[in-house]
Parts: C-alpha cells; structure tokens; sequence
C-alpha cells in the first residue's frame, strides 16, 4: 500500500508540473492597467483596462517627439521663451534652460526624452506649433491619423490635466509609432547625455540622465538587458507610467503600464509589472515555420492531363514562418486551401493555382500554392477526329482544284 500511495503522489506531482506547463498563468499586475504586444503582428499577449481612459503623464512626450520631427530639422535651432520656463510647476523635472538659450532640436530631443525634462518640451511646442494649445492641436491630429481613439493632449509634456488623457492601447500605438523613427528609437534607448555649451549657458556640466531605470543597470531590481526604451511618467494623479520596449529571440515587445504604484516588496510596479510582462512574453510565444518553402501542401487532378502527369503536387512558394503561443502544436493545423476556378492542362512549372490559409492563435497567414511540375494535356478524341475530318477537307479540295486545272489543259 504504502508503495502504491508513493507512486500515486509521484503521479500527482507530474501531472500539476505538466499542467502548470501546458496551461501556463497569466501573469499577474498591480498596476491600475495594462498592455502586452507583440510588434510585427500586433498581437496582444495579455491586456488589463487597456482602453480605460487614464492619465498618461509623461509618456505624453512620445508624441510630442513624433511631431517634432516630423515637423522640423534636426539641426534646427529654437529659443528658449520665459514662458517655457515659468509654466512648470514645481517639483516637475527641468534640465535647467535659461531664458534666450538657443539649442538644436537635436538637443532638446534628446533632454525631452532621457531625463523627461519639462521645459525643453514647451520649448519645442513653442517653436513648432507657435503656442502650447497650437502643438496640442498638432499632437491631437497626428493621435487620431496614428488610430488613436481616446486620446487628448493639452500640453507636450502631461503635466496634469483634467482635460488631458489617454489609454494603454492609444500609447501603445504611438509607441509602435515612434520606434519606426530610427532618431526616437536611438534616443529613447541612451542612458546618458550631455547638453553643449550655449549661448546663454557656457558650461558643459548639463549631464542628462534617463528616467528609465529599465535600460540604466543601476537598480539590479529594474534592470532589463532586452529593453530597448522608451518613456516614464510621473505625477501624482497619473501614477508611475511606463511605455517600454524589448528585443529578444527576434521578438519584440511593447509594454504599457498606466497608474503603477508600489509593490508588495517595496519595489516600483511598472518597472516590476513591465518585466513580467515581457517575460511572460518570451516564456510563452515564439515564432516558428508552419509550411516551409517547396513542402508539398495538397495533390490535385488534373482532368486533361496525360496519365503520367495528371496528379499534380501543389507546393508552398516561401516559408511561412508564425506567431503563437507555444502550447499550440503547429503540426495539428490544417491549411484551408481555396484553388482557382478552371484548372486545365497545360500547365507549367510554378504556375500559380491556388492559396493555403492558416489560422494560427487567431492570426491568419497565407502562401500561394504552386505547380511543381508540368502538366500536359492529353489529346481529346473528338479534337482529333474533327482535325482529321478538317485535313480530309483540304486535301479534298485541293486534289479537286488540281483535277480542273488539268482538264482545262487537256482541252487545249
């Protein structure tokens, strides 16, 4: 018995070990919302109030960069106003511009995105939009060109706004955005920039550093290697927000953290919450080869074709290569295959006669199917004969017009 009962348990805990495996937990958040995608496919991996509108604080500045290079040089040079300055609040984060400071975009890019400096971003507002409500209105269109349903700005930098809101997924969106713009994406992933001396500032004691404790490798805590960027946020309304991206094993990720407070262990939640999303990400999806290039997909008849040739291989053009979740057995899906209409011999190599769909944790992809080899058309006996009875008439005829000619001789 007592044997019996030890084999029972060793049973039991196989079996829960291989359960936890197959059916891998959701991760599991503190934060108020958040959002888990996968970049090429935008496939979203885990999602909590993603489209609940939520303060976005200064995550808002990946916007403001997407609209100023788009609008400007980077080596075009803007002035500091008073007005740039004065507007902060206090206890909001400056890079300490003096007034009449004259900086490239280039610059001010770089000390609005690493360390999140306030007034570099009405200072780029002021210079691209002519006024903080004209960029707003900027930043507000290119939100709604980018798909953005529930997103308004006020300001360039989230200072807090009642009136000034956005949602997990809308920041995600602008976030997929941005990192195509190969600029933002270098700046965004720097830890560390020096502003030049200027005109109204003659040292070179500026030494910006990122808020992104992600990327910098000085807490072990919220380090991440395969982070790549991209923006904090703070305010007290807004809570700590995060939009972040990650590279590894050839996926990439973007996560959105929204109103993260303090974890149990004392540890800021969106950097905690944003690396077990990611892990979860790449513990649990991947991308592999459903049908590879030249892989024989069905085997058709052709009705015309010659007895050695009739039964035609359809083949795959390329590699089809998918995202899913790795508890799905990529060898149990079958392709549905739609076919051209009027298939006849003959047909050559290549020729194109149909596609193969499949459906892959709720993404389709797709891949024409080719001949593999020719097709010829075997001789239809009715075709012959009437080729036959045509020949039969032209010779007729002509052995008819040949007859005449020489009786026509023979007359003379």
């Amino acid at each position: 018995m007592r044997k019996r009962a030890k084999l029972l348990l060793a049973f039991l805990i196989i079996f829960i070990s291989l359960q936890s495996f197959i059916f891998a937990k959701e991760p599991d958040i503190s934060s108020e919302a958040g959002l888990l995608v996968e970049v090429s496919t935008g496939k979203v991996l885990y999602e909590k109030n993603s489209t609940k509108v939520l303060y976005p604080a200064s995550t808002t500045k990946i916007l403001t960069a997407i609209v100023v290079l788009e609008n400007c040089e980077l080596s075009d040079i803007a002035t500091v106003s008073e007005s740039a300055i004065s507007n902060i609040p206090s206890g909001y984060v400056t890079c300490n511009l003096q007034v009449g400071e004259e900086l490239s975009i280039n610059d001010l890019l770089h000390a609005l995105l690493i360390p999140s400096a306030n007034d570099a971003a009405f200072v780029l507002a002021e210079h691209v939009g002519g006024s903080v409500s004209g960029f707003s209105d900027m930043m507000n269109e290119k939100a709604k060109e980018i798909g953005c349903k529930n997103t308004h700005f006020v300001n360039p930098n989230g200072i807090h706004d009642d009136n000034h809101y956005s949602t997990a997924y809308d920041l995600y969106l602008m976030g997929k955005y941005a990192m195509q713009n190969e600029t933002f994406r270098r700046i965004v992933s720097k830890t560390e920039y020096t502003l030049p001396a200027t005109n109204k500032y003659p040292n070179n004691d500026r030494v910006l550093h990122t808020s992104n404790a992600l990327i910098d490798g000085k807490n072990k805590n919220y380090y991440y290697e395969p982070a790549i960027g991209i923006k904090t946020g703070h305010t007290s309304q807004a809570g700590n927000c995060l939009v972040s991206e990650s590279s590894k094993n050839d996926i990439e990720l973007i996560s959105v953290i929204l109103n993260g407070g303090t974890t149990s262990n004392g540890l800021d939640s969106r950097f905690a919450d944003t690396k077990t999303l990611f892990e979860y990400g790449y513990e649990n999806y991947s991308f592999d080869d459903i049908v590879k290039k030249g892989e024989t997909i069905t085997t058709i008849e052709i009705k015309n074709g010659t007895k050695d040739t009739k039964n035609l291989n359809l083949i795959a053009e390329e590699n089809k290569t998918v995202f899913h979740n790795k508890n799905i057995d990529l060898s149990n899906i079958t392709p549905e295959i739609t076919l051209e209409e009027n298939i006849f011999a003959p047909i050559t190599t290549g020729t194109v006669l149909g596609i193969a769909k499949y459906n892959v944790d709720g993404l389709e992809y797709e891949t024409n199917l080719l001949a593999s080899s020719d097709v010829k058309a075997k001789l239809d006996i009715s075709i012959i004969l009437i080729i036959a009875g045509f020949t039969l008439l032209i010779l007729s005829t002509l052995i008819s017009k040949n007859h005449k000619k020489k009786k026509r001789k023979s007359k003379r």
